[in-house]
């Protein structure tokens, strides 16, 4: 008497990025005994993105191994998609080959957006992938160690690169092109200024330092000054990659993948996107690793409850802070309310530097958690916040419609 053998039907899940949402991601989906995770990245080590300026400076490789955080059930495709079929399901890479997918998470991360200002493609340095912060820093190596440096751009990457290479010896100019620190409570802008003067940096804030236009010398500002440059490097503002555009799949005018409160794509329920590259609702939230972790973890709920046939939840966030390095003995935690609006409560001096050293290693010891023990990452709740700035978004386009 023949046996009745039970067929176990495999769903495949592809995801598309080894950052920090990527990761996090797939090490969640191996939840599932019956789900196979192929990862695509293009390159093959780990990259701790908050510490590419310690690259550039010399202070730190910022590069993990994978073996060390993915999990062991998760395939590892070092390649490029060059475009995602949504009708037939694949995605194409770069070497020639197709890989297909019942699901598809979206996680390809955030780059250097185009300057646009005249000369800064040319002589401008980025910063804001491995790549950029390697050449960076073999520009930085060639340089004299009298040749000013300036940096344009008062984000965060543009405070921590000014303050690690000032403390590194060099005559450091950060060029705001508005207000320096502009997610601070003015108390930690305040202290920021003040540590930032005692490294040497000349900060120039204001509407006249914008940057019109960047010389293999010098650095022109809307306010007529003529700056000494000898290393230019820029910070200002963050693109996404072109990949969802060039596939037909709706984006926010940066190119972030269009999805609802789930990550949803509002083009395919089997695509769902985390990270720097996802705009739920048109209101994405803040790039940064604090946001990556829990949209990676949220994403592969999605997938997981739509594999289970139950319907997924929204994303909930909250948000704690913004944490900076300023040099290797200093750093400031920026406290925040969970909408991720500062408060007017911060840490500063070695204390701060010790938190901003311990969310760099529990960033990547989360990832680890996770693949050991699928599911088991949680975080902060933010849900009113989130529904704050879904009503104000509702009363915007309202008040645009009576006025048309």
């Amino acid at each position: 008497m023949a046996e009745n053998i039970e067929v176990v039907e495999v769903v495949e899940v592809v995801v598309i990025g080894g950052g920090y949402a990527g990761v996090m991601a797939a090490n969640r989906l191996t939840q599932r005994d019956d789900v196979t995770v192929t990862l695509i990245n293009a390159r093959p080590d780990f990259v701790e993105r908050i510490r590419l300026h310690q690259l550039a400076g010399g202070t730190h490789e910022a590069v993990n191994d994978y073996r060390k955080i993915l999990g062991e059930r998760v395939r590892l495709v070092v390649d490029t998609v060059t475009r995602i079929d949504a009708t037939g399901r694949g995605v194409e890479l770069a070497s020639g080959g197709t890989v297909g997918y019942d699901y598809l998470i979206y996680a390809v991360g955030s780059g250097s957006a185009d300057p646009g200002v005249p000369g800064a493609a040319e002589f401008a340095h980025p910063i804001a992938t491995f790549e950029e912060a390697q050449r960076l820093r073999s520009v930085l190596d060639a340089a004299p160690a009298t040749a000013p440096v300036s940096v344009v751009g008062a984000g965060p990457t543009g405070i921590e690169t000014a303050a690690e290479l000032a403390e590194a010896g060099r005559t450091v100019t950060l060029v705001c092109g508005g207000l320096l620190g502009p997610y601070l409570h003015p108390n930690g802008r305040r202290s920021l200024a003040k540590r930032l003067a005692g490294l040497g940096v000349t900060v120039l804030q204001g509407p006249g330092t914008k940057v019109t236009e960047v010389t293999g010398d010098t650095v022109r500002l809307g306010d007529g000054r003529e700056l000494s440059s000898g290393v230019t490097i820029w910070t200002a503002g963050f693109g996404v990659p072109d990949l969802a555009a060039r596939s037909g799949l709706g984006t926010d005018t940066l190119g972030r993948l269009l999805t609802d409160e789930t990550l949803t794509s509002v083009d395919d329920e089997r695509i769902v996107a985390a990270g720097d590259s996802a705009a739920p609702s048109d209101m994405p939230f803040r790039m940064s690793c604090q946001a990556a972790g829990p949209l990676g973890a949220h994403a592969a709920d999605t997938v997981l409850s739509r594999i289970a046939s139950k319907r997924p939840t929204p994303i909930d966030l909250g948000f704690a802070g913004q944490c900076l390095s300023l040099g290797r003995r200093v750093g400031m935690f920026q406290f925040a309310h969970k909408d991720d609006t500062a408060k007017r409560l911060h840490v500063g001096g070695r204390t701060g530097a010790k938190v901003k050293e311990l969310v760099c290693k529990l960033t990547v010891k989360q990832l680890v958690d996770e693949a050991r023990k699928p599911g088991s990452h949680t975080w902060a709740k933010g849900e009113q916040g989130r529904r704050l700035l879904r009503a104000q978004r509702r009363e915007t386009a309202a008040t645009a419609e009576q006025s048309a």
